[in-house]
């Protein structure tokens, strides 16, 4: 089986279900956005919404398609940096649980955490204190074994920081690895327009990206976003929510549907996705089999507050795949 290594932020999901939109006017956080905030701001969106109930869990987007393939039996591995306080422990132990090998870095800032906003229609928005992620050693990436990895999954967020994404996507093609990115935020996609355009065309081979990340990055609705990021990739996928995605690989390209389910939460379906479709590409399976991986894995986390499932979901879900 092939391995498959992520690089993302570590952080704490503390997911808070809102009853209104207008609780993020007052926060000023656009809807459906990823904003970073510094750990004063962080605590007076946790403040405002104290009254609501809160669940809290590992994430960050990568940690959560790799946490994902552990749990179907990928070998996978993650890179990271956490605190040494509870929440950093509470993280290893959830991927260590997972079976993912850990390639972590310890410092003594707190862990970041993740506070994620959920309306009542399921969209989700996203005050990101990146406490010790913001940590990220050059050093250690300039260091790392990429070799030892057949693919390389990039998250999005970490487009903020151009030196680190640069030097990862060149270390691992030039390791010969097969390089993903999951573009995660469309205000961070048009924030770094014109990079990511740069790397994608120069080192990336699949793209994830949901219809508001494609639209940010191209200009343009999901098909004519897939056509665009398919001339320049080997892989595009591009997820348009309830209607399921759409892949193209050259010439070829398939509609995947969506699984029937209860909708709860959207939190983690888009990195379940990611989770499903490589795991299927790591088997070797068609790329539309791949989707469809994608499709059951995305369908089933949506029934679940934030981005983990219980070990009998899971066992299901390994049968049906």
């Amino acid at each position: 089986m092939k391995r498959i290594l992520g690089i993302g932020n570590a952080l704490v999901d503390i997911m808070v279900k809102i009853d209104n939109d207008q609780i993020l006017n007052e926060l000023d956080l656009p809807k459906g956005s990823m904003q970073l905030v510094d750990k004063t701001r962080s605590n007076q969106v946790l403040d405002r919404v104290k009254a609501f109930e809160k669940s809290n869990s590992a994430g960050g987007s990568t940690a959560n398609t790799i946490h994902g393939l552990g749990m179907l039996g990928a070998k996978s591995g993650f890179i990271g940096v956490v605190g040494e306080d509870e929440f950093g422990g509470a993280f290893v132990r959830d991927m260590v649980n997972a079976g993912v090998d850990l390639h972590m870095v310890h410092t003594k800032n707190e862990t970041g955490r993740v506070v994620a906003l959920v309306t009542p229609d399921f969209e989700r928005t996203f005050a990101t204190h990146l406490g010790a992620s913001a940590e990220f050693s050059m050093e250690f990436v300039n260091n790392f074994k990429f070799s030892d990895y057949n693919y390389v999954l990039i998250e999005g967020f970490l487009v903020q920081d151009h030196q680190l994404v640069r030097t990862v996507a060149e270390k691992a093609k030039a390791a010969g690895l097969i390089t993903a990115i999951d573009l995660c935020s469309y205000n961070v996609v048009e924030a770094n327009r014109d990079f990511l355009n740069e790397i994608i065309t120069k080192y990336i081979d699949i793209v994830f990206a949901n219809e508001e990340e494609a639209k940010a990055l191209t200009g343009m609705e999901p098909r004519k976003a897939l056509d665009e990021i398919a001339s320049k990739v080997k892989i595009a996928v591009v997820k348009i929510g309830s209607k399921g995605s759409i892949i193209k690989s050259g010439e070829a390209s398939w509609d995947i549907g969506v699984i029937d389910v209860k909708p709860v939460d959207t939190t983690g379906a888009g990195d379940l996705y990611a989770s499903g479709f490589l795991y299927g590409l790591s088997e070797g399976k068609p790329l539309e089999t791949c989707g469809n991986y994608g499709a059951i894995l995305s369908g089933n986390v949506i029934e679940f507050i934030g981005s983990k499932m219980s070990k009998e979901r899971w066992n299901a879900i390994k049968a049906e795949v």
